[in-house]
């Protein structure tokens, strides 16, 4: 295999950026520590001599499958804190739709966010920086020679003003155990019908066929599935729709996407005990072997390739099947979730998180998460892949055969629509209502969205 293969397995978009060669950016970032240093260290104090002060930092890698992630964070951070004189930086480990859905809305809303924080782009980072909460960053990308470094910061971009920066991007499919598949001569599924096969199959060999756990707070989960459900039979601009109008949820695509939710529960193709597990229980089901299939980002592979992994040597990945819509070919995937900083942050507060910055978003940390984490990079100009497994080679060259990738849906809709769908996908798969009648709260719901933000 060749090294040009080689690379579009890792990713399409970095296989791009190596074609197109690293450009002055790239160069401009490595070389740039001086000029960062004196950005970030302008007091003309000795560490000894500052005064003390601490900046809070809101992260969401807890769990034990994000211990090396936490571990290229915490590198950062100690290297912030030599930076900037009288620094300390406090880490504040939340879990993710916690973070996202409680603790920085009822923050935001009462200007009291962290300094730093873990940030969603899309429609939060819309909302927040409106209201005036999310600070800037085109001055201090400029300033540290990363500006032109991002593959893509579409997602955290409001009127030409960047607020947020992507720690990693991702891709969502199918992870699957080949040794389940080969044991019930299942093949890996081009097509919903071939998917289907293959779930027969399996359910007939007493294989649960996918791993899931969408109980309480836990209803994105789902969402992922429906997302690329919806999106495949009705196209990605289908999503874009919602927000403007120009799209419904209760249009035949997605209303038939509902059917084919309900279809996988009534058959018992998901867990049965779906609602009663959490995220972290469906996922270890798969790679503890109990399930055949899981569908999930590309996060997930740090998991299904760890220690506590039994399938990591029988672990595949395909991207969600063709179903003869208008959105076949496509993958859900893109830069969605980073670090925003608030607009409220003093100047001393200002050098950490330019020091943070400079120290977090380094071509040798995205190396290490491509490595170390297998995520997929948000930065150009990684041309040594040594030490990638082979999952995440997989999972790029997925990424490299597809027509093209969307974005999650809630990075386009209002975040009560979002919520909306999370409470309806788990009353679905609860049998408590019809594909029709999700459709038709979701429609309701994204009505009055709508006329909210008109």
């Amino acid at each position: 295999m060749n090294k040009k293969m080689v690379f579009m397995l890792v990713s399409l978009l970095v296989l791009m950026s190596v074609l197109a060669g690293c450009g002055s950016s790239n160069s401009t970032a490595e070389s740039n520590g001086s000029k960062a240093n004196q950005s970030t260290n302008t007091s003309g104090e000795n560490k000894s001599e500052a005064e003390p002060f601490e900046v809070v930092l809101r992260h969401i890698h807890i769990r034990d499958t994000a211990k090396q992630t936490l571990a290229i964070l915490q590198d950062a951070v100690k290297a912030t804190e030599a930076d900037v004189p009288g620094l300390k930086i406090s880490l504040d480990g939340v879990e993710d739709a916690v973070n996202r859905d409680v603790k920085l809305k009822a923050e935001m809303a009462a200007g009291t966010q962290p300094p730093i924080f873990s940030l969603f782009g899309g429609a939060d980072t819309e909302n927040y920086s409106k209201a005036g909460r999310l600070l800037p960053l085109n001055d201090i990308l400029t300033e540290l020679g990363i500006q032109d470094s991002f593959f893509d910061l579409r997602e955290f971009t409001v009127d030409g003003k960047i607020y947020g920066l992507p720690e990693s991007g991702y891709i969502e499919g199918f992870f699957y155990n080949k040794k389940l598949f080969e044991q019930v001569g299942a093949s890996v599924p081009a097509t919903w019908d071939e998917l289907v096969d293959a779930m027969e199959k399996l359910k007939a060999g007493g294989i649960t066929p996918i791993a899931m756990g969408a109980g309480s707070g836990d209803g994105w989960v789902i969402n992922m599935l429906a997302n690329s459900m919806f999106v495949a039979l009705g196209g990605p601009e289908l999503q874009e729709g919602f927000a403007t109008g120009a799209a419904k949820w209760t249009d035949p695509a997605v209303v038939e996407a509902f059917k084919r939710i309900e279809f996988l529960v009534q058959h018992q193709y998901i867990d049965p005990n779906v609602l009663g597990l959490k995220f972290p229980q469906g996922q270890a089901n798969f790679y503890t072997g109990k399930a055949a299939m899981l569908f999930d980002g590309s996060w997930a592979v740090n998991a299904i390739t760890g220690e506590s992994s039994t399938v990591k040597d029988d672990a595949g990945f395909f991207r969600f099947p063709d179903v003869g819509g208008k959105g076949d070919g496509y993958i859900n995937g893109g830069w969605s979730n980073g670090y925003g900083f608030s607009a409220a942050v003093n100047e001393r507060e200002l050098q950490a998180v330019k020091a943070f910055i400079k120290n977090f978003f380094s071509l040798e940390n995205q190396k290490r998460t491509l490595v170390e984490t297998s995520q997929i990079a948000s930065m150009k100009g990684i041309t040594d892949i040594q030490g990638a497994n082979d999952l995440i080679k997989t999972i790029g060259e997925a990424q490299g055969s597809a027509k093209g990738a969307f974005p999650a849906f809630d990075s386009v809709v209002q975040p009560q629509v979002k919520v909306a769908l999370e409470t309806n996908m788990q009353q679905l798969l609860g049998g408590k209502v019809t594909p029709e009648q999700a459709a038709e709260n979701m429609q309701k719901v994204q009505d009055e969205a709508n006329a909210a933000s008109n």
